[in-house]
């Protein structure tokens, strides 16, 4: 099945009072794994980068200048994604800005049916703790030294590495036994000799029932397939 793990980075926190998309970052994933196919672009937001934001990934006004607007990468974007499940750490946020993006230029927005989100995952897996992306990362092991400052392609790569541990782990380590083991495990187990009481337990079954259900079984016929264990066959005459 294919995926796409995305994320974003704005100019700051809420598209309905100005703010805008920066940079959009997609990884494809087929099956939980990464594929190598990925889409990127810096965007210009059209606006001046406050302080707050640029602390946050680094993108300045100077930078994003001479970046395409979105209305000119957002077919390239939509095409990409298609019809893909979309995998994003707290959805709400990346899908907010996009389809703010997306009702400027007159297009339809992207729905929530289509939304993994990867934090209400987490949440669920881990509802004692923090399940910000650089915790998650170090809870799983997974590398993210270069993550100095967010950025959406970085953030998105490290994402499918926790998604892939979310959705059930990608199993690096599985070992799985030689044949030669196999076989020496058989052999161990049929050259086991069986284990004995050293006093067997009393039969709590009184004579009584013994001899009704020897009864019972009789009536059964040929049905009964154990019944030779109760009433076995005489021995053979003599000759």
């Amino acid at each position: 099945m294919r995926e796409i793990v995305l994320d974003t980075e704005t100019t700051g926190l809420d598209p309905l009072r100005g703010d805008r998309l920066v940079e959009i970052g997609c990884v494809e994933m087929l099956n939980k794994i990464a594929t190598g196919a990925n889409f990127h672009v810096y965007i210009n937001p059209e606006r001046d980068m406050p302080i707050e934001a640029f602390n946050v990934h680094g993108l300045s006004s100077e930078f994003l200048r001479d970046k395409p607007v979105f209305a000119k990468v957002a077919q390239e974007f939509l095409d990409f994604i298609a019809d893909s499940p979309l995998v994003i750490h707290n959805a709400a946020f990346d899908i907010g800005f996009i389809n703010a993006e997306l009702a400027r230029i007159g297009q339809s927005p992207l729905t929530f049916d289509r939304v993994i989100d990867t934090l209400a995952l987490a949440r669920r897996r881990h509802p004692n703790a923090s399940n910000r992306l650089d915790d998650l990362c170090s809870r799983y092991g997974i590398d993210a030294s270069r993550r100095t400052k967010h950025g959406a392609l970085l953030d998105s790569e490290l994402l499918a590495e926790v998604y892939s541990e979310l959705a059930g782990g990608r199993q690096a380590a599985l070992i799985l036994m030689s044949a030669e083991t196999v076989v020496r495990r058989e052999e161990r187990t049929q050259s086991a000799e069986p284990l004995l009481r050293p006093v067997p337990l009393k039969v709590r079954v009184s004579d009584e029932e013994m001899a009704a259900h020897a009864a019972f079984v009789k009536t059964l016929g040929d049905a009964a397939i154990w019944k030779d264990y109760l009433d076995p066959a005489p021995a053979a005459e003599d000759a």
